[in-house]
């Protein structure tokens, strides 16, 4: 397990967002040179090659007024001069540590595409399950499971640091709660990637018990400590 927290990352995982938007999602980036943010209907989500002075100046030059960006990574945050922080809170960072693709079950569990966005979204918003956007299913492959044309839960992917994939998106319904959907979708969610060869990981609140209790029983453990931090720009109000 690593637990530290270097001032430079030495690895992709260190600070996914920007090792996600310099490679496989370059086609959904805005920015260039030291930052880059996600499209505004895709995620709140954004980063710097690093936290010198000019990179900070490129991510504040990203955000226009009144808009809101969101950083993760395994590190201090350092706030640039121009963005004020409106939220920020320590969450963890999960690695699968056991092959899942002999265990997901796939009953019910049906891929949603671009036909079932609204209803991601409207599950999203309802359930709150981290930033959701009209477009953040463009991020990766979502499932979910229908009953009588209701969509009561979903999990996909998110971000594609190289050689990882992160489960995301994960929520249920509140009308169908306790019957475990989210870890089953989880399971399906994390043995595809795994089937490509790639390795799954995660993330949550520190302070969500509960989906960390799920994800271990999955066979995820801790890697690192992360921080989020939500920034807004100054001239926003």
């Amino acid at each position: 397990m690593d637990t530290t927290h270097p001032a430079h990352p030495t690895h992709p995982l260190d600070r996914p967002v920007w090792a996600t938007l310099v490679g496989p999602h370059r086609h959904l980036a805005e920015g260039q040179g030291l930052a880059r943010r996600y499209a505004e209907d895709v995620n709140l989500f954004a980063d710097t090659l690093d936290d010198g002075p000019q990179a900070q100046s490129a991510l504040v030059a990203l955000v226009q007024p009144g808009q809101t960006i969101a950083l993760l990574r395994a590190a201090e945050i350092a706030v640039p001069a121009g963005l004020r922080v409106t939220r920020q809170a320590p969450g963890v960072q999960m690695v699968a540590t056991r092959d899942l693709q002999g265990e997901a079950n796939a009953d019910e569990v049906v891929d949603l595409g671009e036909d079932d966005a609204p209803d991601m979204l409207a599950l999203a918003r309802l359930t709150e399950p981290g930033p959701f956007l009209a477009r953040t299913h463009a991020m990766g492959g979502f499932v979910g499971i229908r009953r009588g044309g209701r969509l009561l839960a979903m999990a996909g992917e998110r971000l594609r640091p190289p050689g990882y994939v992160e489960v995301s998106g994960v929520c249920t319904h509140p009308d169908a709660r306790g019957q475990g959907l989210a870890r089953r979708l989880s399971a399906v969610v994390a043995a595809r990637i795994q089937a490509r060869g790639e390795q799954p990981f995660l993330h949550a609140w520190q302070t969500n018990a509960p989906a960390i209790s799920l994800y271990e029983s999955l066979g995820f453990r801790l890697r690192t400590r992360v921080q989020v931090a939500m920034l807004e720009n100054l001239a926003g109000g």
